[in-house]
């Protein structure tokens, strides 16, 4: 769906169609999800905090100026309520055992060691980029249309984004 095509559809959502929030839910849910794990780094999280950002959007939805991106507008939403939420959360400390499992752990157990690396070496644009090509499975024509970016521009940072995360990978012996 194009830009074009989503601010119809929000129009529609606005003028209480309510059958165009499947539709725009489709377009919008992966990248303010990977906003939203980019900040709390946890997928239950992540996945609760995204329905809240739905309802809110849905309570705030008069506030959207019609026109600008949706998706960042949804995305703002999202990263708000993450920080709010690491605000509040008191952080649990893992076992000997759990930081073991990860550590010799399979490749599902890997991964959420490869985001907490993603996201500490990498810069928040990089961070989103590799997010939404990689994981996501955005091509990087779409990445580059949502972050109103160049295509070269989105294709150089994810290049760059997976030479530093495999140089990293590589030197903690994880690779």
């Amino acid at each position: 769906m194009k830009n074009s095509e989503l601010e119809q559809k929000v129009a529609a959502l606005r003028g209480g169609d309510r059958r165009a929030f499947d539709a725009i839910y489709g377009q919008t849910n992966r990248p303010v999800y990977f906003a939203i794990l980019y900040i709390v780094r946890d997928k239950m999280y992540a996945e609760d905090l995204l329905q809240e950002t739905y309802v809110r959007a849905l309570r705030a939805l008069s506030s959207y100026t019609p026109g600008t991106n949706f998706t960042a507008w949804l995305a703002r939403i999202g990263k708000n309520l993450a920080l709010n939420h690491l605000r509040r959360a008191k952080r649990e400390i893992a076992t000997d055992f759990e930081t073991d499992s990860w550590k010799y752990g399979t490749q599902e157990t890997q991964l959420p060691y490869v985001f907490d690396a993603a996201a500490k070496i990498l810069g928040e644009e990089e961070y989103e980029i590799l997010m939404l090509c990689q994981v996501a499975g955005y091509k990087r024509r779409e990445v580059a249309a949502m972050l109103d970016m160049p295509i070269g521009t989105v294709t150089w940072k994810n290049n760059e984004a997976l030479k530093k995360l495999k140089k990293y990978l590589e030197k903690e012996g994880r690779l």
